[in-house]
């Protein structure tokens, strides 16, 4: 990758994790690492141009079918394609179709954009990550096979242990933090071959951890708020997302606000 590259349009697809999900801002809408890397990048070059199709609950096979092509119309110097978790994460899941979804995602991609960027998402520590993470390692095979054959980045965030570490993750534990978007945008913006700002692999200082009754509030919290409606999306068929359009569906100019770029 050349070092201090330069950039001038960047497209997003993907999930939740994409649309900034749970980086919450004021207003009650998502900011995330996406727009955080947007802010960075249009500080740099005027003229700047952004997209994010991601949209919340989506499977890969959406993704290939409804944002891929999108994007891949687009002609962006970056592309980023995450996706691929919602499906491993499901009680049941085919990961012959997850490869064929992927691969019809990354062929369309790669041969239209500057650099297609792929990541290894992250993962909180736990027993859910425990019981998924064969699934999860697998999906990052496959990942890195796609990458090293159409000449992708592959950013590695599940290898970085910092971003395991539950203080990282919202009360959902299936979102990062702002902290974890923030470091998650430093690691795109490295990969990209431009100049750190910061060390996004530092760990969080130790903290205590919690007692045993204020943990088993946080289990049941979680529980009634979160997992229920989860698994009866799940049973049912329906997606957080149903309905939801992208938060910036078309490649337009972008300017840098105050508060959004990384320091």
């Amino acid at each position: 990758m050349e070092m201090n590259a330069s950039y001038t349009s960047f497209v997003a697809v993907g999930d939740s994790f994409t649309e900034g999900m749970s980086d919450l801002l004021p207003d009650g809408s998502y900011r995330g690492w996406a727009d955080l890397l947007a802010a960075r990048l249009a500080a740099r070059e005027p003229g700047f141009r952004y997209a994010n199709l991601a949209v919340r609950g989506k499977l890969i096979g959406q993704i290939a079918e409804d944002q891929a092509p999108a994007a891949a119309a687009m002609g962006a110097d970056v592309v980023t394609l995450v996706g691929g978790l919602n499906d491993a994460l499901r009680p049941k899941v085919d990961m012959g179709r997850v490869r064929g979804h992927l691969e019809e995602a990354v062929g369309l991609l790669a041969p239209t954009c500057k650099t297609l960027v792929l990541m290894r998402s992250p993962g909180r520590n736990g027993p859910v990550m425990d019981r998924f993470r064969p699934r999860m390692e697998e999906l990052f095979g496959i990942i890195e096979e796609l990458a090293a054959r159409h000449g992708a980045l592959v950013v590695d965030l599940y290898g970085a242990g910092v971003l395991a570490d539950p203080r990282m993750w919202d009360v959902d534990r299936l979102h990062l933090t702002a902290e974890g978007h923030r470091r998650v945008a430093e690691a795109v913006w490295q990969a990209l071959g431009l100049p750190p700002e910061q060390d996004w692999r530092a760990e969080l200082a130790p903290a205590a951890e919690p007692g045993w009754a204020v943990r088993r509030t946080q289990d049941l919290s979680f529980a009634r708020q979160h997992l229920l409606p989860w698994i009866g999306r799940r049973l049912t068929g329906r997606s957080s997302g149903d309905g939801r359009p992208a938060k910036r569906p078309e490649l337009l100019p972008y300017e840098a606000v105050a508060g959004e770029r990384l320091s």
